[in-house]
């Protein structure tokens, strides 16, 4: 008997084992395809605006195979939910930070040396190596128990004391920072993004329900006629209207490098804290592996912060004289004219512009005794208050 049971174990441990490692595969080529099909749709905005065409951006195939590309990815990732644990899951978004950077060097049509290349993008070198060896971490280590997630589990679940007493704390959390947000003016960077993961918290658990359940139906035990699918297809979908609200806000705000750094490490960090409450994932672990998980989880953090911080920020907006004056009085604008030369140093004034790297060319002198000023009846000054600076 105890044989049978022993064989019993090792089979479920296996199986376990076989689930978690489809579940992975799925969300680390789901990433990466994510990945891709961003970096081609950029390009075809690139193209489009390079060359002056007049075709909208939908209209282009090169536009549609990223779109294809994204469902595809998207479509992944949805289905490793089923198979592996949340907090397994939920840290490989990674793999579209390191993605992103390897595409981005691949796409850079700039010449360096190489010692000015290596000084440049060392810290996105550092970054991927990192973030690699977190995910191999966190990976091995990770949770390996996994349930079949039909209607029952989930009640169960979703009734027990754990996540009502999180579902309370995180639902005053939210109230609270919303209050801030909205009525204090409060755009913190922070709270825009903590809103978001908070919300996250709720999308990763309905996203996991769902894609178990449907899972489940394909495979032959039919889930999708029970109430508690739909409760949580509707949360689902409501959370990540909502996540995406916030986020846009936050892109008007700050840096795009910023935000992704920052929502990985809150979004992951609230993710494993839903999959260790909801789902019970790092129950029968012990305390070396969840260590180890956490350590991988903490690399990963380092790594992106690397990735992001060795990006070029965008430039922002400076105002600047144009050359059009309105009665001997210099107009500040947004758009002026074609002689304002690209922001490149650390300010721009009309037609000068003061690079951080290159001396200021210096004005011819001039003599005072040249310098001769007719008043008029506009204008009441004398040439004897002219002033040196």
């Amino acid at each position: 008997m105890e044989g049978v049971s022993f064989t019993q174990t090792d089979r479920d441990r296996e199986s376990s084992y076989t689930e978690n490692l489809i579940g992975t595969l799925l969300a680390i080529f789901g990433n990466l395809l994510i990945s891709i099909s961003v970096s081609i749709q950029k390009h075809s905005h690139v193209v489009l605006a390079g060359t002056k065409d007049p075709r909208h951006f939908y209209r282009t195939k090169t536009w549609w195979s990223g779109f294809l590309l994204m469902l595809v990815g998207e479509g992944m990732l949805f289905v490793s939910y089923a198979f592996a644990p949340l907090s397994l899951i939920a840290p490989l978004s990674a793999v579209s930070v390191i993605a992103s950077c390897i595409l981005g060097f691949l796409f850079l049509r700039e010449k360096w040396k190489p010692k000015e290349f290596l000084k440049r993008y060392i810290l996105s070198f550092l970054g991927c190596a990192l973030t690699i060896g977190g995910t191999y971490l966190f990976v091995t280590f990770g949770p390996n128990s996994h349930e079949k997630l039909n209607a029952e589990n989930i009640v169960k679940h979703l009734i027990g004391w754990p996540f009502l007493l999180y579902l309370l704390l995180e639902i005053i959390t939210f109230c609270l920072v919303l209050y801030f947000y909205k009525q204090r003016s409060a755009n913190y960077l922070v709270l825009i993004l903590l809103l978001v993961a908070l919300l996250g918290s709720v999308t990763v658990i309905t996203v996991k329900a769902v894609s178990g359940m449907v899972v489940l139906s394909i495979q032959g035990s039919l889930q999708l006629s029970y109430p508690i699918f739909y409760v949580m297809f509707v949360c689902m979908v409501a959370t990540i209207i909502f996540q995406a609200s916030f986020l846009t806000q936050a892109s008007h705000l700050y840096d795009s490098s910023l935000i992704a750094c920052i929502n990985y490490i809150f979004s992951t960090v609230f993710a494993v804290a839903a999959g260790a409450i909801f789902y019970l994932e790092f129950n029968h672990e012990d305390v070396l592996h969840i260590c180890m998980f956490l350590l991988g989880c903490a690399v990963c953090f380092l790594g992106v912060f690397l990735i992001t911080k060795s990006k070029k920020k965008a430039k922002a907006f400076e105002p600047y004289v144009t050359m059009d004056m309105v009665k001997g009085i210099p107009t500040i604008h947004e758009k002026g004219l074609a002689v304002q030369p690209d922001y490149n140093g650390s300010f721009s004034y009309g037609a000068l512009v003061n690079n951080d790297s290159v001396a200021p060319a210096a004005l011819p002198p001039v003599s005072h005794e040249n310098l001769a000023v007719t008043p008029g009846h506009g204008h009441p000054y004398q040439t004897t208050e002219l002033k040196k600076d």
